[in-house]
């Protein structure tokens, strides 16, 4: 199924967003994490693509499996990351032999021991470039990254945004957002980006909190800012898992319920794979 088909029916879009483990222990919890959550009837889930594309076979095999064993629209992500255009190439035949409809073209984080990203010879240096090659020779369904609080790369909200309509141009079906956490940031960006002629669906992207020893590292990664009252809230819990996690759920239903009440199209979940926060968000937004 192609995503974007799931956009203006009567109910939101919902989806789930996993990445690939390091072991064969984390794939069997990975595993029961997706069996959990495929319960909430999800429209699709998402494999990330790890960084200087370091796990390409396994994000791979994951959607495949996904989509094989699970019977759940599984979508790829794809970087420019450390590959040439004939590698993505192969990659993406790979992927339309398997079934997978669904492609998230990104330009990808660079190695850590990188400064600063570089294409490989014969690479692509932006992800509006990879989305133009899929589209010249590929049917996939293609939406796109966009950022409420302005990429940590971008000089600017406008030169961010000035990328993000390329995106669009080159065929980006629909947006995902990275993670925030105060939805002011979203209704902002998504009043700038219709003014800026960008109509295709923008979904925004939550992260339910469950530790608060690494929100410090995933704000500052992802360019999120953590609204005070959410910090007093975090601060108050200390050091206590469950208090934590308590706090991650009840901010991240109360997004969510805002987000959907004002006619966002849908959630996409950052599972971190795991399921009990986002299944006890789901289950408090949609009780049975």
């Amino acid at each position: 199924m192609r995503i974007a088909s799931c956009f203006g029916r009567a109910r939101p879009v919902f989806s789930f967003e996993f990445f690939p483990p390091r072991s064969d222990k984390g794939f069997e919890s990975l595993f029961r994490t997706i069996a959990e959550l495929k319960r909430l009837d999800p429209d699709f889930v998402s494999v990330t693509w790890g960084a200087g594309g370091s796990t390409r076979r396994k994000t791979i095999e994951i959607t495949t499996r996904i989509q094989r064993e699970a019977g759940l629209t599984a979508m790829s992500h794809l970087t420019c990351v450390g590959s040439t255009r004939d590698e993505i190439a192969e990659i993406l035949d790979t992927l339309r032999d398997a079934g997978i409809e669904n492609v998230l073209p990104l330009r990808g984080d660079p190695p850590k021991d990188q400064p600063g990203f570089r294409p490989v010879p014969g690479g692509f240096r932006y992800a509006n470039e990879l989305l133009e090659f899929i589209h010249s020779r590929w049917d996939f369904c293609t939406p796109a990254a966009c950022y409420p609080e302005t990429h940590t790369e971008a000089p600017s909200p406008e030169v961010d945004l000035e990328n993000l309509v390329r995106k669009v141009a080159a065929g980006a079906d629909f947006l995902i957002t990275q993670l925030f956490f105060d939805n002011a940031d979203y209704f902002a960006f998504l009043e700038r980006a219709r003014t800026a002629g960008i109509e295709v669906p923008i979904v925004p992207g939550i992260m339910p909190i469950t530790s608060s020893s690494n929100v410090p590292r995933i704000a500052k990664m992802c360019g999120a800012r953590i609204p005070d009252e959410l910090q007093r809230a975090l601060d108050a819990a200390g050091s206590d898992p469950t208090q934590t996690d308590a706090v991650g759920v009840e901010w991240a239903t109360l997004q969510c319920r805002e987000l959907l009440e004002r006619d966002a199209p849908g959630i996409h979940f950052y599972t971190l794979n795991r399921s009990p926060a986002t299944r006890r968000i789901y289950e408090q937004l949609f009780p049975r």
